[in-house]
């Protein structure tokens, strides 16, 4: 069996919902976050993933993420694991894109990086160490992290540059799943929030 990843990105935040860049600020799930990842875990309970039995399950330690595996019914499973933790901004932490853009007009994130915060080499190196573990063995993985992090994982996992990511939008508390088709690394499913849709 090919191994697949199952990405699961962390409820909505104060910080999320104004769309301020949230890096290693530790900042906790709104009561709409809290109540999203509930219904994430409610579908990953159901019998279609049966509580994904045998999969292997880590976390980011920032509490966002960590709450949200713990509301979802995995944080009994997951390992924390700091390579998981969301792109370090330096300057630009808790800031806008439009903000950023008022000094620093044409700026994106994923050509220009971040002054005085983690490296855009240093985050493909961390995507890679994932991709890397997802596939070291024969199982299936969820991570539970941040809509960076994960998209860089995404367009690492398919072999593309991290620019890529720029191209692949996910949502808080959104589960998606990177596998294979025809032998090569795919991406099955992205940025599904249907679990929200009650």
């Amino acid at each position: 069996m090919a191994p697949r990843i199952l990405l699961a990105r962390h409820g909505q935040t104060a910080w999320s919902l104004l769309g301020k860049h949230t890096g290693r600020t530790d900042i906790p799930l709104t009561e709409e976050g809290r109540q999203g990842a509930k219904l994430l875990g409610e579908r990953l309970h159901r019998a279609r993933w049966a509580g994904l039995e045998g999969y292997e399950i880590r976390t980011s330690p920032l509490v966002r993420a960590r709450e949200t595996c713990e509301l979802a019914g995995f944080g009994a499973r997951a390992e924390e694991w700091d390579t998981l933790m969301e792109w370090d901004y330096g300057a630009y932490e808790g800031l806008t894109p439009a903000e950023i853009r008022a000094s620093r007009p044409g700026w994106l994130i994923w050509r220009d990086g971040v002054p005085e915060g983690e490296t855009l080499e240093r985050l493909t190196a961390r995507a890679d160490e994932v991709v890397e573990w997802a596939r070291s063995a024969d199982r299936d993985v969820l991570v539970f992290a941040h809509g960076h992090i994960l998209r860089s994982i995404a367009a690492r996992w398919l072999g593309e540059d991290i620019a890529f990511a720029a191209r692949v939008r996910l949502d808080p508390t959104s589960l998606s799943a990177l596998g294979w088709a025809y032998g090569m690394p795919a991406i099955e499913r992205w940025n599904d929030t249907g679990h929200l849709e009650r």
